[in-house]
């Protein structure tokens, strides 16, 4: 097992050294589990990493914790905490234990168990594999359902017949590492998923696990690949029925993908986008916006979530028309897109050739987005300019002045609300 830990970057070490002496001290055996381990062996970058304590997981990860002086969030529920670090760095600690499925689709019962009831409570054997990590009893993979087996056999494979009517969102999950991975869904684990969702065992899920299983099919790298699996097996279903992934859909999953790149690349300072959230609105391309609205009910999507579908949805068309002209002012293309988030202007950008658009969400996001005067309510005080709606129609002409490059600086920002202030008393006399 050291030649794998070797692979670990240096932050990722240090937090195994410091759960070793955690363990020592507190007597409590710990192991790194599955997602983490699974990529450790393959080789594939992960910045989650997890760790199941025999034990109490919470006193182990408080410990951690404080030795780490990291962010720490507790479920109590669950017998579990995170720990939350710089840099996208997450690590889950949990108490070994056993769980109990009172119905398909339900959440478990759980209580407390050994670590081969853990490790067989888990989706797929790939993900059954244990790595000790406490310092008294050295470093050895425990491997109790041939996982090892699989992934060098490239086999995605579930440990029990009732694995997907215990829980139906394994059946999004087996997709989406198949893809990922390049691996075979194994025949009878195959025949079992098929069976899940021809009895509609999807249906009786909660629709927020739905959710957040769909936005980790939609976080993936090529998420196009396990959309359009699930799509023939008939697993979307639950999105709307009438939903159809084809040819249209792959195109517009092509065009956002070089969209976001494009972002990236050129805007590397701003907020990081919601990738999946622009994913997630190409495949509801086909749909009207009142079954839209239903699904992001349905769904629970948070408000600002469906706040920008919605958005997106409603004012697409006619973005894209009055985008498309020629010579529009940059006053103009402020006004368009100013109120719009930058997931919009994504989707705008990847259902649109014109030249004229693109290059003006290109001009926007470049010289126009968040450009904002120097002068401020005081200095309209300061000119005798008494507080109220006048103030507003100021504001209003100065930034279209500054956008369309007719002022660039304070002083001459001052200088037109002079002139204003001028016309205006001319006007009245």
């Amino acid at each position: 097992m050291k030649k794998y830990f070797k692979k670990l970057s240096p932050k990722l070490r240090e937090i195994i050294r410091q759960a070793q002496k955690v363990s020592g001290q507190t007597k409590m055996p710990a192991y790194l589990v599955g997602g983490a381990l699974r990529d450790l062996i393959l080789g594939v970058k992960n910045l989650d990493l997890d760790i199941t304590v025999e034990g109490d997981g919470i006193l182990f990860a408080k410990q951690l914790a404080k030795r780490l002086k990291s962010e720490i969030i507790i479920h109590e529920r669950f017998k579990t905490a995170s720990l939350i670090f710089p840099g996208q760095l997450k690590l889950d600690i949990a108490t070994t234990r056993r769980e109990e499925y009172p119905s398909a689709g339900a959440l478990p019962v759980v209580g407390p168990g050994a670590l081969r009831e853990d490790l067989r409570r888990r989706d797929f054997t790939i993900n059954a594999l244990a790595a000790k990590i406490s310092l008294a009893e050295g470093e050895e993979i425990i491997d109790l359902f041939a996982g090892q087996d699989d992934l060098a056999a490239g086999r995605i494979r579930i440990l029990h017949t009732l694995s997907f009517k215990d829980d139906p969102t394994r059946i999004l999950r087996a997709v989406r590492f198949s893809q990922r991975f390049g691996f075979k869904i194994e025949p009878k684990t195959l025949k079992l998923l098929k069976e899940a969702i021809s009895e509609g065992l999807l249906d009786q899920v909660n629709s927020h696990r739905l959710r957040d299983e769909l936005i980790l099919v939609l976080k993936e790298l090529k998420p196009f690949k396990p959309i359009k699996a699930l799509g023939r097996l008939g697993a979307l279903s639950f999105i709307d029925p009438k939903l159809k992934i084809g040819k249209t859909t792959q195109d517009l999953f092509r065009a956002a993908s070089v969209e976001l790149d494009w972002f990236v690349k050129n805007f590397p300072a701003r907020r990081q986008l919601d990738s999946w959230l622009v994913y997630f609105a190409l495949l509801l391309f086909p749909l009207t916006l009142a079954q839209i609205k239903t699904v992001i009910a349905r769904l629970g999507l948070r408000q600002g979530e469906g706040k920008r579908l919605i958005s997106y949805y409603q004012g697409r068309n006619k973005l894209i028309a009055a985008l498309s002209r020629k010579q529009l002012t940059p006053q103009q293309v402020f006004l368009f897109l100013e109120p719009l988030s930058y997931e919009t202007i994504i989707l705008l950008r990847a259902t649109s050739k014109n030249i004229n658009l693109k290059k003006y969400l290109s001009d926007f996001l470049e010289i126009y987005n968040g450009m904002r005067l120097c002068i401020c309510g005081d200095d309209l005080g300061g000119l005798g300019i008494l507080p109220g709606p006048e103030y507003q129609k100021i504001f209003a002409k100065v930034l279209a002045a500054k956008l369309n490059g007719q002022v660039k600086s304070r002083q001459s920002e001052l200088a037109l609300i002079r002139r204003l202030v001028i016309t205006d008393q001319q006007k009245r006399s």
